[in-house]
């Protein structure tokens, strides 16, 4: 059995959130109330609810880049992660991390990307080379 997750993220305005997650995303919508909005997001429950305002995040240094520390995303096929990318520059999304080829030829290697839903959410969409690799701890190279 697959285990999936719920995550409720806060939202400023939950018709730019239906936009986004819906139509520029792809995910289907659930139940909704005029206070939040369920979306069927690869398979996983996210529920974004209606707040005033959202505080900024925190980030961490990685790989050169400022990391927002809470961010979320799916792991992608190693096929579906370039036309994602390519849905959202057709959207005019604005990338965070601009889409990158981490660890290149090596057991690690993975493309990743970050972008922000309208009210500021960090999300990171990434794919591995070998998903065999999502959890290694030991013989990988990374620098």
């Amino acid at each position: 059995m697959n285990t999936r997750f719920h995550l409720a993220l806060p939202v400023t305005d939950l018709a730019a959130a239906a936009v986004f997650y819906g139509d520029v995303l792809g995910c289907s919508r659930g139940r909704e109330s005029d206070r939040w909005i369920d979306f069927d997001f690869w398979g996983h429950q996210l529920v974004v609810h209606l707040v005033d305002e959202i505080p900024e995040v925190a980030r961490n240094p990685v790989d050169g880049e400022k990391v927002p520390a809470s961010h979320f995303g799916p792991i992608l096929s190693w096929d579906a992660f370039e036309p994602l990318e390519q849905r959202l520059r057709d959207a005019g999304v604005e990338f965070v991390i601009a889409p990158v080829t981490r660890f290149p030829g090596r057991r690690g290697e993975q493309r990743t990307l970050f972008v922000r839903d309208p009210s500021g959410n960090h999300l990171e969409f990434k794919a591995f080379r070998n998903i065999d690799m999502l959890f290694a701890t030991d013989g990988l190279d990374y620098p």
